[in-house]
């Protein structure tokens, strides 16, 4: 499958199937924090990349089989990068009912036609983690033509013409962000964009890069009641049931851990299969060569041995 994955559990939508129209790692920034490694393509003009017909196509044969929460555009990469998204935004409602969302950086909405683009979409989550150029440089490493003041003003834009779910997501590094200077000048520049959520986040996966460091739960509780009745902590996912077509164990496991460190719970839980018969095929694919594992914050992350990214070349 090259531009559908999951479903997958996340921590905001329940479980996501994943639309990703962007080749690994092509985005307009190159975060610290981020899960799916170090931007090999930083590009922040709109090009064509994944052919949406063939998107459509995937995605079809995956809905045959499941019936997730949400269909959501992220993966590899800067989703509204696609000048197309709005194309297939269109062709998913024609499809099925079920809701869509994008989980966005937000640096392309300063862009009018990039906002018409996902106006049709049932909620957008970009993310506004400082109000402060210089750390928006720390901790994002943007493309060289993005300005955080340009990317603040095009989410300003967006809440006046979407009508759907604007839900801001705060990442939140230790030592970067956290200080009393940063998170009450950032609590004035969301309340001007007056999101419906604030969703309060810290590294949980291991990151691009060390100097992402987590943030305490004691001090991610004082920034949320300091941020008010709109902020949420995301918390960690608790297993949950669902009824999934089981496909072969360990393709899925491929899947779901080529698009972002997975550990053996995340897998169970979004293949609706026993933790024992994933750690045995987990097991057995690290012995193949195929995965390898990482601790971080005392579990263990799996993702593609280096040798096994080596030989896919990438998403597409």
């Amino acid at each position: 499958m090259g531009y559908i994955f999951g479903p997958v559990p996340s921590r905001r939508l329940g479980l996501s199937l994943g639309v990703d129209l962007i080749p690994s790692k092509t985005c307009s920034y190159d975060c610290l924090y981020c899960q799916v490694g170090r931007t090999t393509h930083k590009i922040s003009e709109p090009k064509a990349l994944a052919p949406i017909r063939e998107v459509i196509q995937e995605l079809k044969g995956i809905l045959e089989g499941v019936r997730p929460d949400y269909i959501t555009f992220s993966g590899s990469g800067e989703p509204t990068l696609h000048p197309g998204i709005d194309q297939v935004i269109a062709l998913v409602k024609g499809l099925t009912d079920i809701k869509t969302a994008i989980l966005t950086n937000g640096s392309l909405f300063w862009r009018k036609e990039v906002r018409e683009r996902v106006l049709d979409a049932h909620l957008i989550m970009p993310t506004l983690s400082t109000a402060f150029e210089r750390t928006f440089r720390a901790i994002h490493r943007p493309h060289k033509s993005l300005s955080l003041s340009q990317i603040i003003g095009g989410l300003r834009e967006l809440r006046q013409c979407y009508t759907g779910q604007l839900c801001i997501e705060v990442m939140l590094l230790a030592g970067l962000n956290d200080s009393r200077e940063e998170v009450e000048a950032l609590k004035r520049e969301i309340d001007a964009i007056s999101p419906d959520r604030i969703y309060l986040n810290t590294v949980v996966r291991p990151p691009a890069d060390a100097r992402a460091l987590s943030l305490d739960r004691k001090t991610l509780e004082e920034i949320k009641t300091f941020f008010g009745v709109k902020a949420e902590i995301i918390a960690d996912l608790s297993p949950q049931k669902r009824e999934q077509e089981r496909g072969p164990l360990d393709a899925g496991i491929m899947e779901m851990a080529r698009r972002r460190p997975v550990r053996v719970a995340d897998v169970a839980n979004a293949l609706n299969r026993s933790v024992d018969e994933v750690e045995s095929v987990i097991q057995g694919l690290i012995m193949n060569g195929a995965l390898c594992g990482r601790e971080h914050l005392g579990e263990i992350y799996y993702s593609p041995s280096p040798e096994r990214l080596a030989r896919e070349g990438g998403s597409f």
